[in-house]
């Protein structure tokens, strides 16, 4: 399967793009961008943390050295003076050299510079837009100087009556991305520079299993085997269904859904879950509870159209049970093939028995003759001749169909020779039939009268009675002296048997579920219920609708 899947890959045609790096190295890239994609935004959140702290921090801080600077008494008594710049220049560059800031000024209400540690600013303007300082507020914020950005710190300077006379400005310029970085201590370089490491050490780890479990395949061989599988999956004949050990159904091919009348939505769906024939679910539903089924011999299953030959087993993945597998076979046509040889070795086992039965009476007349009994001859043939009589009269009096009558005389003699009496009940009636109808009846008391022999053979007073009414339709109602079915076998019977063995675990294989097949393919029903005087006693009841196709 993998060369197939390679040599899929190798006939793509030339224009198509073609990867040269492996699935494990796609994995690997993959991986690598993932963690430089983290360690970029562990560093953008350390950054606008670091950020938010200087600017808290150092926003107080320069509220703090401006506040100081309007309080000191020179500052407050000159900085109106003409020559202010000249006299506060030294109180000025000490307020900005201690507190660390860049840059520190003294403005008039207006904006207007006096003061300043970079001379060239005295006579410029300091935008006081956005300061609560004009209004007699302190204030932080950040504020645009020459057109770098930084954070001020400013204060108003007021007389006694609360009116602005100056403000104090002290600004400095934010740190770069780097310093930010640095300042959020080497302990964060480390952690990120360990977490690169770590990550790129699992990403190639992580590449060398998915090499490991694809077995060196490539996407594309892989999606190649993967066409293959599902086409080999849905294209042969037989039916395949997985369940896991959950009862959930895995996998369902198109053979399988045309065999239990299902659609494709069956799958990632409980078994129970799904509207299949009661015995099927069972079945499948059964090996999800079971240690081991390999060993296990095909389960013929007869649904209401079909007979289906099933076979499990458990599904494994590195050691361990993963579900069950499934395979189904359509056997209807061979079920059918079954009843007509069962019909036939029915015909069979009937001349055999007639056949004996024939010679042992040769025998007797031989004997007479010998002994010169030649009156007890011509009784004994009589006898003979009236009993065949009466029994060929008793079925064809209530039988038209010559089929039908000529099978119930055939089992009859099969019966006796079992030491079972089989008797046609006198309120029966059945015309004559269409010839493939006739078939079907034949199939269905054929089977009915078998199956009613075996379980009454050894009864006390063992007896088999046959119904047949065909007023309404028709009813063929067999009645045995047997055990009866227990209530909770009654559905089972009809459903199951076993193509290794002829027939299933108390008696009845194929024959019954044949039985239920043809039934149904007449429209009809077949059930089973506790006979009157013991014993069980099936029915067969087809519609008039059905029958009059027939005629």
């Amino acid at each position: 399967m993998r060369r197939v899947g390679r040599r899929a890959t190798s006939g793509r045609a030339d224009g198509g793009a073609r990867s040269t790096r492996s699935l494990a190295g796609q994995f690997l890239v993959f991986q690598l961008v993932v963690i430089a994609i983290v360690l970029v935004a562990v560093a953008a959140v350390s950054v606008t943390q670091s950020t938010d702290e200087f600017r808290d921090v150092r926003g107080q801080r320069m509220i703090a050295v401006a506040e100081n600077l309007a309080s000191t008494p020179i500052v407050r008594e000159r900085f109106a003076d003409p020559f202010a710049g000249q006299i506060l220049a030294p109180d000025v560059d000490r307020a900005a050299a201690l507190s660390g800031a860049e840059l520190a000024e003294i403005a008039d209400p207006s904006g207007g510079v006096r003061v300043s540690t970079d001379p060239s600013r005295i006579g410029r303007r300091l935008d006081l837009s956005d300061s609560g300082a004009a209004h007699g507020r302190a204030w932080f914020g950040d504020l645009d100087v020459d057109g770098q950005h930084g954070l001020a710190g400013q204060v108003p300077i007021n007389d006694i009556d609360g009116v602005v006379l100056a403000v104090v400005s002290v600004s400095e310029r934010y740190p770069s991305i780097w310093q930010l970085l640095g300042g959020a201590g080497e302990r964060l370089l480390v952690y990120l520079g360990l977490g690169a490491a770590l990550g790129s050490m699992a990403s190639w780890l992580l590449s060398r299993r998915i090499k490991r479990q694809t077995r060196g395949l490539e996407i594309a061989e892989i999606a190649g085997l993967a066409e293959h599988r599902e086409a080999l999956l849905h294209s042969i004949r037989e039916g395949v269904v997985a369940v896991d050990d959950d009862g959930v159904i895995t996998v369902l091919n198109d053979s399988a859904q045309m065999l239990l009348d299902v659609t494709e939505d069956a799958v990632g769906r409980r078994v129970d879950d799904v509207d299949l024939d009661p015995a099927v679910s069972e079945f499948l539903l059964s090996g999800v509870a079971a240690q081991s089924d390999n060993a296990q011999s095909d389960v013929v299953i007869v649904t209401r159209t079909r007979v289906l030959a099933l076979n499990r087993r458990s599904a494994t993945s590195q050691g361990k049970r993963i579900g069950t597998v499934t395979t189904m076979r359509d056997s209807t046509e061979l079920a059918s093939m079954q009843g007509q040889l069962s019909s036939h070795k029915s015909v069979t086992d009937t001349l055999r028995a007639q056949t004996h039965e024939f010679a042992n009476q040769l025998h007797t007349i031989s004997g007479l003759v010998q002994l010169g009994e030649y009156d007890s001859v011509r009784d004994f043939v009589g006898a003979l001749t009236r009993r065949r009589a009466e029994i060929s009269d008793a079925v064809t009096t209530l039988v038209s169909d010559p089929a039908v009558a000529a099978l119930l005389i055939a089992k009859t003699s099969l019966a006796a020779e079992s030491g079972v009496a089989l008797t046609i009940d006198g309120d029966s009636h059945l015309s004559a039939l269409d010839p493939a109808l006739s078939t079907d009846v034949i199939t269905l008391l054929g089977n009915l009268i078998d199956n009613a022999v075996d379980v009454s053979e050894g009864s006390p007073a063992a007896r088999v009675t046959v119904h047949l009414d065909d007023a309404e339709g028709m009813t063929v109602s067999v009645t045995d002296s047997g055990p009866g079915v227990p209530e909770h076998l009654r559905e089972e019977i009809f459903a199951r048997g076993v193509t290794s063995k002829p027939e299933v675990p108390g008696g009845r294989g194929i024959g019954l579920a044949l039985v239920r097949l043809v039934s149904a393919q007449l429209g009809g029903t077949v059930d089973v219920t506790d006979a009157p005087s013991g014993g069980a006693r099936f029915r067969v009841c087809l519609p008039p609708a059905r029958l009059a196709e027939h005629a």
